[in-house]
């Protein structure tokens, strides 16, 4: 595994190429899988199932089609973005568990600063429970979303990946629904109290990364 740290803010269209190319080596055995941490300027992303009534400022940044599983997602500075591209031929064939192990990581990251982050049927990311906020008209409590999740994969190498809010400006995140999901918000590490750096996150996904991607994809929990 090879693992690389973007310096500044990578021009997305630019990554993606890159990230295009590595894939492909990947696929043809000349090159090892690899994770990038990088951060990009402010932009909007348009999943493959993104509809134009979530774009609701369409003019306040950059839209991008991304190519990828989801909706609208925002990237930008504080957010760590984790683009991971595995060899699925080798790990197991099988997308739901790999989103599921995606999913498990950043759950397990999160707990290293002892944060309950959790998984919702239907709704693919991670979320926290925000039982100090004002519940739901329906009674229900309060879920920020802290982490996206969105892959596509060719020749079953993985590319795309995840985004996690450290410190992004939160405000940048009303230009769109996210996720196509109305009934609630965001928030990240800073949000929550945690003074969290980008160094802190990453060493926690590196140290956590082997526990949950070992040879074999796991199953999903039930």
């Amino acid at each position: 595994m090879e693992w690389q740290r973007l310096p500044g803010l990578a021009d997305y269209a630019a990554t993606l190429w890159a990230m295009e190319d590595r894939v492909a080596a990947i696929a043809a055995g000349t090159a090892p899988e690899a994770i990038w941490l990088l951060e990009h300027p402010p932009l909007y992303t348009a999943g493959t199932s993104a509809r134009a009534e979530d774009l609701t400022a369409p003019g306040r940044f950059p839209v991008h089609v991304a190519g990828r599983g989801g909706q609208y997602t925002y990237h930008g500075p504080g957010q760590r973005v984790v683009y991971v591209m595995l060899d699925l031929n080798a790990r197991g064939r099988d997308v739901r568990r790999f989103v599921c192990a995606l999913e498990d990581w950043v759950i397990a990251t999160l707990a290293e600063f002892n944060i309950r982050g959790e998984r919702r049927p239907g709704r693919v990311g991670v979320w926290v429970t925000r039982p100090e906020k004002p519940p739901l008209p329906d009674g229900t409590a309060r879920e920020d979303k802290i982490a996206a999740i969105g892959i596509k994969l060719r020749r079953w190498v993985s590319f795309h990946g995840l985004a996690i809010n450290v410190e992004p400006d939160l405000s940048h995140f009303d230009g769109i629904v996210p996720c196509g999901i109305r009934d609630h918000g965001v928030t990240s590490l800073v949000d929550l109290g945690l003074p969290v750096t980008m160094g802190d996150l990453d060493a926690a996904l590196m140290a956590t990364f082997p526990r949950v991607f070992p040879d074999r994809l796991a199953a999903c929990p039930a």
